[in-house]
């Protein structure tokens, strides 16, 4: 399905929002704010995206003030504002991208399949033209479920000698389809399943004799389950684990063991994945994908992917509470690159598994899985400049575990706007944790992360030009150093503590004189000559994309403050103001550390305690006086990380 917004142009057009007539000669002159319509982005369980595009406010001081509120309650809510973008440029190879203008936020933490009315509210000192307060109603999306009423099929392994369940069938594809053949036949039977229907999986291994011709299950040669039935979001059709014992699909080392490309709404529940180098595949660039897929409460293992989508028109994918466990060395940790593990005698790492998760397209939910052992955790698809197809917008990554990684713990890379990274736990990733490489516009929220051992770069990195990242309540036991230059990139209370990697503990290159960091915690390095550093634009200049910013460079904190304005309310910290934390060994890059080892919440009479500033809808119901900085408020529950009961 094309993406209903307009377009204009080129590239830039393909990024566009609707925008009111405006010459550019007026454009350079107008100051007053000329607003256009608001648009809600397609949602996900718990959150709401939405676009309000701009014309005028040239000297960008207009400002916008979110409210929301269930529908059918009185009391409005206030929320987070959203980020004003528009302007910012993001030309790197193979990106070629300007920003169009517009506020652009998110609404957090909602409840799934609810309704909700956003009101807007513009201001401008220079006046606005047009009108300065919409009101929209938008509806969460409900936890997909299997339907009722639907006809409901047994699968046996070929072996199993016991009563069976009726109807029943050997093998997946006898149910699936009206019947099954290894052999030229393979594809000569229609789909028996039909939305709603449900494939009750009994326990066994299904792992199909895919090289020997008229004796298998039905994947002949390739090893792939072709599902090409259509579901639907009321009605999908189901594949889960009937409860008698483990559901293994093996394989066999084949290519593809789950093709959905052409099967919209899928749902696997409590299936082991095993074997094959991409378990699922759900879409491919340009070629086909499909909507829907649900998978939850399953497990990936000895695979190359996991799940895999980079086709710009998936939509609405759900995969909760899952465990991916990948090829990658499993008792140690190694780059693939880098000063930091050049002088080991395994550099580089082999790569065997690739990532756990890669998605791209809107509404999209991952949520609460582990993964461990692959290249990546979990990663949105770079992809390059967006096509017609769909827009990369509307997507949440929420309470995932992702340890020993080779490279990122978390991409959002190549995403438009708001991709919400919350409340996610980064161990022992060899590489920079939270990347944004880069970003097309914005935002990109990554709010109360946890990362601890990156040893090679630092915790994040904003290379490839990224615009529109926003870091707020991530506690950060790694460097925040040569993350690479951006546009429009914010940083508030967070904790970042160094490790001794690199001198810098905090270096911001930005394309943007807006770019701004405040209420932070910092723990330099001790005897760094050069604590923290700035680049930007010269005074006076709003945005130079050139490579020619002014290098500034401190020694620490009061000084660095002092002379750019920005981190005035933050503040120096160590690890003990932590319950229990040490720093990660410098000289042992490659050792595995433990959640278990470490207490991350804060002491009474931490500096961190109240000493952050309010943020409507990221850190409400914050106790005593202030926010604390960080991942952790006092007084409040610990984020839960991987997969719930």
């Amino acid at each position: 399905m094309r993406d209903p917004l307009p377009r204009f142009g080129v590239l830039t057009a393909i990024l566009a929002l609707p925008l009111l007539p405006l010459s550019a000669a007026g454009a350079a002159e107008d100051a007053r704010a000329r607003p256009g319509a608001v648009v809600v982005e397609p949602p996900t369980l718990e959150s709401l995206g939405y676009e309000w595009p701009l014309a005028g406010d040239a000297n960008r001081n207009a400002a916008v003030r979110l409210d929301y509120r269930k529908v059918g309650t009185e009391a409005w809510r206030q929320g987070l504002s959203p980020l004003r973008v528009g302007g910012e440029e993001i030309r790197s190879r193979p990106f070629d991208v300007v920003v169009p203008p517009a506020f652009i936020g998110s609404v957090f933490d909602l409840e799934p399949g609810a309704e909700y009315e956003l009101r807007l509210r513009l201001t401008d000192p220079d006046g606005v033209e047009g009108t300065a307060e919409q009101i929209v109603r938008a509806r969460t999306r409900p936890e997909p479920q299997p339907a009722t009423g639907g006809r409901v099929y047994h699968v046996y392994p070929r072996e199993y000698k016991g009563e069976r369940q009726e109807p029943a069938f050997n093998g997946l594809l006898a149910a699936y389809y009206t019947g099954s053949s290894h052999s030229d036949w393979a594809n000569s039977f229609p789909p028996r399943v039909q939305p709603g229907d449900v494939i009750l999986v009994h326990a066994g291994v299904y792992r199909d004799d895919r090289n020997r011709y008229g004796g298998g299950l039905g994947t002949v040669f390739d090893g792939t389950y072709y599902l090409t039935a259509d579901g639907t979001a009321e009605r999908p059709i189901v594949i889960k684990a009937a409860g008698d014992g483990d559901v293994v699909f093996d394989g066999a080392g084949n290519g593809v063991l789950f093709d959905v490309t052409s099967g919209p709404y899928h749902y696997f529940e409590g299936i082991t994945f095993r074997g094959s180098e991409i378990a699922i595949l759900a879409g491919r660039k340009r070629i086909l994908g499909s909507d829907g897929l649900v998978v939850k409460r399953s497990r990936f293992e000895d695979v190359g992917i996991g799940i895999h989508t980079d086709w710009a028109g998936s939509k609405n994918f759900t995969i909760t509470d899952n465990v991916f466990v990948g090829r990658q060395i499993p008792d140690h940790l190694m780059g693939w690159i880098g000063k930091t593990w050049q002088s080991f005698p395994d550099f580089p790492v082999p790569l065997r598994s690739n990532y756990a998760v890669k998605v791209y397209g809107s509404g999209h939910v991952v949520s609460y899985n582990a993964v461990s052992h692959f290249h990546d955790g979990i990663d949105h698809a770079t992809y390059g400049n967006p096509d017609p197809e769909g827009r990369p917008v509307s997507i949440d990554i929420i309470g995932n575990d992702i340890r020993n990684v080779d490279d990122n713990c978390i991409e959002a890379d190549g995403a438009m706007a708001n991709v919400r990274v919350l409340r996610n736990r980064c161990f022992n990733h060899a590489h920079r944790a939270l990347s944004a490489q880069p970003l097309l516009g914005g935002p990109a929220y990554f709010i109360r992360n946890l990362v601890y051992h990156a040893p090679e770069g630092g915790s994040l990195k904003l290379q490839g030009a990224p615009s529109g990242v926003v870091f707020y309540h991530n506690t950060l036991i790694g460097e925040a150093h040569d993350m690479g230059a951006a546009s429009n990139v914010h940083f508030r209370n967070n904790l970042i503590l160094g490790q001794g990697a690199w001198p810098e503990i905090f270096t911001m290159d930005t394309f943007t004189n807006y770019s701004s960091s405040d209420y932070n915690g910092f723990r330099p390095n001790p005897g760094s000559a050069s604590a923290f550093v700035w680049n930007s634009p010269a005074d006076g200049i709003v945005a130079d994309y050139r490579a020619d910013r002014v290098k500034r460079s401190y020694p620490d904190l009061a000084a660095y403050s002092k002379a750019t304005g920005q981190d005035r309310h933050s503040r120096l910290v160590d690890y003990t103001d932590f319950v229990r934390v040490t720093a990660p060994d410098p000289a042992n890059p490659t050792r595995f550390y433990s959640p278990d080892e470490f207490d991350f919440s804060l002491r009474p009479k931490s500096r961190a305690v109240d000493a952050g500033v309010a943020l409507p809808n990221v850190n409400d119901g914050f106790t005593g006086r202030a926010p604390d900085l960080g991942a952790f408020e006092r007084g409040q529950p610990l984020p839960r990380y991987g997969p719930r009961p």
